[in-house]
């Protein structure tokens, strides 16, 4: 007899409290928001937003990524990055995107993006090659793997780096006195 009181008490509480817990907001985040990038401070959400009357082809896909980088750098890459502030139709979308372009030979350093996932299509290439990556954040980050190792201000400590990495001394001293100054 005591479930079945419990029951429904736990029932008639479900039906009192039913409104409250399917209420909504009234007023939901929008899903396209052409940023003003000459309007306020930047909130959580990003950019406030243009009144779609002034919008004009501020929405459309920015030309900044049909053109190739400069790939005469150390690695012999160029990113050519496509975020808000060139491409304002993505505002509070949570995405950007970047192109790479590469030199024969040429490579990204090892890097990863803390706050994004990415996925890239190759467009053209084996020598000469070009991609376009996307990420699942208007502000994805990057880290790069031997600037963060080898170039970290204060350094870390070559001991921890020789064993860390089972190398010597030297090839740890080697390897910081080129990042030393950053990529």
């Amino acid at each position: 007899m005591g479930y079945s009181k419990n029951l429904a008490a736990g029932l008639l509480a479900m039906l009192f409290l039913a409104p409250a817990v399917l209420a909504t907001d009234p007023d939901p985040l929008q899903d396209f928001c052409v940023a003003d990038l000459d309007g306020k401070a930047v909130s959580v959400n990003g950019h406030p937003c243009k009144p779609m009357s002034e919008a004009g082809d501020d929405f459309l896909f920015s030309s900044k990524l049909a053109k190739a980088g400069n790939t005469s750098t150390p690695n012999g890459s160029a990113v050519t990055e496509l975020d808000v502030a060139e491409w304002p139709g993505t505002n509070t979308l949570g995405v950007s995107m970047n192109r790479v372009d590469f030199a024969p030979g040429g490579t990204n350093p090892p890097h990863i993006h803390p706050r994004a996932t990415e996925i890239g299509i190759v467009m053209k290439g084996k020598t000469e090659a070009s991609m376009v990556v996307s990420f699942n954040s208007q502000n994805p980050g990057i880290v790069f793997v031997p600037l963060t190792l080898f170039g970290s201000n204060p350094p870390i400590p070559t001991p921890v780096l020789t064993k860390a990495l089972r190398v010597e001394a030297g090839v740890v001293e080697l390897l910081k006195s080129k990042f030393a100054a950053g990529f």
